[in-house]
C-alpha cells in the first residue's frame, strides 16, 4: 500500500478529491497541514507531492482505528464502525468519498450553527453539500432539506449518506440555479470568492427574514466577503471564528 502525501487541507483541495478516486485511491484522510491520499500502487497524479511506502499492515483497519468521531453543537458525527455518544443527534458519515466528516474547522462551525439555527419545517439549503453531513443534520433535526453540488461524486456520497441516516434529503447536481427557493436557511461550506460571487443569488434563494450560514472563509478574507455579502442585500447579524476559519450569519431583511 502506498500513501501520497499533498500540502493542503480538504478545503482547498475539494475539486482534486475526485480525481483522486478517479485514479484509484481508497481512502483519503486530512491532518495538520496535508491531506494523505492512499493508494494499492503508486499512479501517475497531476499534482504536487510526496509517494511513501506504507509497511505491510492492514492500513484500512489502522485508519479506521484512528479515525475519530466529532461532537459539534447538538450532533455527533462518526463513521459507521462508531459507537454514536449518548445525549447528541447521531449523524453517520462513510468517510473517503467527499468532503464533510466534521473533523474540518469549517464543518464544525457550521454544525454548531445549525444547531441554533434549525427549526422544524424550515426549509434549508445546503449549497457544495459535498458528503451531505450539513443537508442530513438539518433533516435530523425536522427540516426540509435540500443538498446541491456541482460534483457528481459528492452528489451520490450525499444520497447514500441520506439513506444510511435514514432521513430524506433531496440531492441534485449543480449550484444555485439547479434549486427553487426561497429558502427559510441557506449553509454554504465554499471558499470566500466563491460566496462573494454568489452573493445576489443567496440574497434571490432566501425568503424574507431568512438567514445565510457562509462559512469556508479565511479569517483574512472575511472583512472583504462581508462587504460583498451586505452589497448584494443582506444584512450582518454575528461572526464566529474557529482557527483560522470563520462563519458569518446574515439575514434578508
Amino acid at each position: 500500500m502506498w500513501v501520497f502525501r499533498i500540502r493542503g487541507d480538504f478545503q482547498s483541495l475539494d475539486p482534486w478529491l475526485p480525481e483522486l478516486f478517479d485514479r484509484g485511491a481508497r481512502g483519503v484522510e486530512e491532518r495538520e497541514g496535508e491531506v494523505l491520499a492512499y493508494f494499492p500502487d503508486r499512479v501517475e497524479l497531476p499534482l504536487p507531492g510526496e509517494w511513501e511506502k506504507l509497511p505491510d499492515e492492514d492500513w484500512l483497519a489502522a485508519w479506521k482505528r484512528d479515525l475519530k468521531p466529532v461532537a459539534a453543537g447538538r450532533f455527533w458525527v462518526g463513521a459507521p464502525w462508531h459507537e454514536p455518544e449518548p445525549g447528541l443527534v447521531p449523524v453517520v458519515i462513510e468517510p473517503g468519498m467527499a468532503f464533510g466528516t466534521g473533523h474540518h474547522e469549517t464543518t464544525r462551525l457550521a454544525l454548531s450553527a445549525l444547531s441554533r439555527e434549525v427549526r422544524p419545517g424550515m426549509r434549508v439549503l445546503d449549497l457544495g453539500t459535498g458528503s451531505g453531513v450539513l443537508a442530513i443534520a438539518a433533516a435530523k433535526l425536522g427540516a426540509r432539506a435540500v443538498a446541491v453540488d456541482t460534483d457528481p461524486v459528492a452528489v451520490t456520497a450525499a444520497r447514500a449518506n441520506a439513506a444510511r441516516n435514514r432521513v430524506e434529503v433531496e440531492v441534485l447536481e449543480g449550484s444555485l440555479e439547479a434549486v427553487r427557493g426561497p429558502f427559510d436557511l441557506v449553509v454554504a461550506n465554499l471558499y470566500a470568492e466563491l460566496h462573494q460571487a454568489l452573493a445576489p443569488g443567496y440574497r434571490e434563494a432566501l425568503a424574507p427574514g431568512g438567514r445565510l450560514l457562509a462559512t469556508g472563509v479565511l479569517a483574512e478574507r472575511a472583512a472583504a466577503t462581508r462587504r460583498a455579502l451586505e452589497a448584494a442585500g443582506l444584512a450582518h447579524r454575528s461572526e464566529e471564528r474557529e482557527g483560522e476559519w470563520v462563519l458569518m450569519t446574515l439575514e434578508r431583511p
